[in-house]
C-alpha cells in the first residue's frame, strides 16, 4: 500500500495538506487519538467530506516508513479530483451532451485505470467514483491508465443514488450495465446526455443503484462464461456511445 499512494505523515503536514486543498483519498488516525491538533484534522477532514479511518499504530508505522507520524497519516491522490459540476460545465462549454461514467463499488485499481484509458479515447467528459467502497485514484490506477488520469477529470461523490437523481434532474439519462438488462446495449439510444453506470467486478451494481437507472442494458454472451471483466464491459458501452454520436453528427 505504501508504494501505491503518496504518504503524508505527521500532524502539521496533514493539516497543511488539508488547508491547501490537496486531493486526499483517506486520513488514517491511530485508535484512541483525539488530542490537540488531531481534533482540528478530524474537523477539517469532515468539513471536506473526506474518509477518516481509525487504525493500529503498527499500520501507521509501516506506512510512514520511519517518518514521525504523531498518530496521523494521509493518503494523497496522484492528481487532483474535480467537482461534478465542473465536469458538466466543461461538457456544456464544448456544446456537447454530457457523457459521464459512474463506477459503482469498483475495487480493482487495474480496472479503474483501464476504464480511464478508454474514457479518454471515447471522449468521456468525466468519471464519478464514490468515496466509500470504491477504488480511489492511486499510483496503480495512474500507471494502468497510461497517462489518461491526467486528461480525464475524476470527481468523488457521496451517495450514488442521490447523485444519479441529481444528474437525472439535469437531463441526463442513467444507463446501467448488467447481465439482467432488458435490452442489448447496441439497441439503446445513447446519443443524448448520458451517464454509464458500471458495477463491481463480482457483485455488479448495488440494488439502489439499479433502481436509480432509467434503463439497464446487457451485453450478449454466447460463450460458457457468464460475464465480462468490468473494464471490458465498460469499454464496449463507451465505444457504442461514441459510435452513435458520430453517426448522429454525420
Amino acid at each position: 500500500m505504501s508504494n501505491d499512494a503518496e504518504i503524508i505523515a505527521g500532524r502539521n503536514s496533514v493539516l497543511e495538506a488539508l488547508k491547501a486543498g490537496r486531493s486526499l483519498n483517506k486520513i488514517l488516525i491511530a485508535k484512541g487519538e483525539r488530542q490537540g491538533s488531531i481534533r482540528d484534522i478530524i474537523a477539517q477532514a469532515r468539513e471536506q467530506g473526506l474518509v477518516i479511518q481509525e487504525t493500529e499504530i503498527v499500520k501507521l508505522d509501516q506506512l510512514s516508513a520511519g517518518v514521525r507520524h504523531q498518530g496521523v497519516v494521509a493518503l494523497a491522490a496522484p492528481v487532483a479530483y474535480v467537482e461534478m459540476e465542473d465536469i458538466l460545465a466543461a461538457a456544456y462549454g464544448k456544446d456537447e451532451p454530457p457523457f459521464l461514467v459512474l463506477l459503482d463499488e469498483l475495487a480493482d485499481p487495474h480496472n479503474v485505470g483501464a476504464i480511464l484509458r478508454t474514457a479518454d479515447a471515447t471522449g468521456v467528459h468525466g468519471v464519478l467514483i464514490p468515496k466509500r467502497r470504491s477504488c480511489p485514484l492511486t499510483q496503480t490506477v495512474a500507471k494502468t491508465s497510461a497517462g489518461a488520469v491526467e486528461h480525464v477529470p475524476v470527481a468523488r461523490i457521496g451517495n450514488v443514488s442521490q447523485t444519479l437523481k441529481a444528474l437525472k434532474k439535469q437531463g441526463l439519462w442513467v444507463v446501467g450495465a448488467d447481465m439482467d438488462g432488458t435490452k442489448d446495449y447496441y439497441d439503446a439510444d445513447l446519443t443524448g446526455p448520458v451517464v454509464i453506470v458500471v458495477g463491481s467486478e463480482g457483485e455488479g451494481m448495488g440494488r439502489l443503484t439499479k433502481e436509480a437507472c432509467d434503463y439497464i442494458v446487457r451485453i450478449p454472451m454466447r460463450g460458457k462464461i457468464a460475464s465480462l471483466n468490468a473494464s471490458v464491459a465498460c469499454s464496449l458501452l463507451l465505444y457504442e456511445v461514441l459510435r452513435q454520436r458520430e453517426l448522429k453528427t454525420k
